[in-house]
């Protein structure tokens, strides 16, 4: 650990530095990745694709919108922005809640399922092609576990918690 300065922000060390940026570069150029063989082999985003995913998983595939944002770590204004971009290709449709009127749900259409279901083995040979296919097995657990470990210990950052 490096030492702290007078103002007692804790510099990172050289090493902390270099695993930091290398996180933020992997991470910039696996999207990219996953973002380019998306576009081009089925016309969606890898954010719309992410709703399209998180609606396949959920019961009825359908999930409150101020849920799903939460999930995908976007704005409301953010998912409804996406949302209205998948809506208009017909993959999501919005329904008002039947219980609370203030809440709206978004749903997964048939054509939605079908465009997932056809992005799918593009996704996977993506991340394999730009991440799993270059790591051992050991090494895949090994990452999980450490981000596992990482997202965890972070309960609660950043929180009132």
């Amino acid at each position: 650990m490096a030492k702290p300065a007078a103002d007692g922000t804790e510099w990172l060390s050289d090493e902390e530095q270099r695993t930091w940026r290398g996180l933020v570069q992997l991470i910039l150029e696996l999207q990219a990745e996953q973002e380019g063989a998306l576009v081009d082999a089925h016309g969606i985003t890898e954010g719309e694709y992410g709703v399209l995913a998180m609606l396949s998983e959920a019961e009825d595939h359908r999930l409150r919108m101020c849920d799903l944002a939460g999930l995908l770590k976007l704005s409301p204004s953010g998912l409804t922005r996406r949302v209205d971009g998948l809506a208009k290709q017909g993959f999501v449709t919005r329904e008002a809640s039947s219980c609370d009127r203030r809440s709206m749900y978004a749903v997964l259409t048939d054509v939605g399922l079908a465009k997932l279901e056809a992005a799918a083995p593009t996704h996977v040979r993506a991340v394999r092609r730009s991440l799993i296919d270059h790591l051992t097995p050991d090494e895949v657990r090994a990452l999980g576990d450490m981000l596992d470990h990482a997202r965890a210990s972070r309960a609660g950052v950043g929180t009132d918690a």
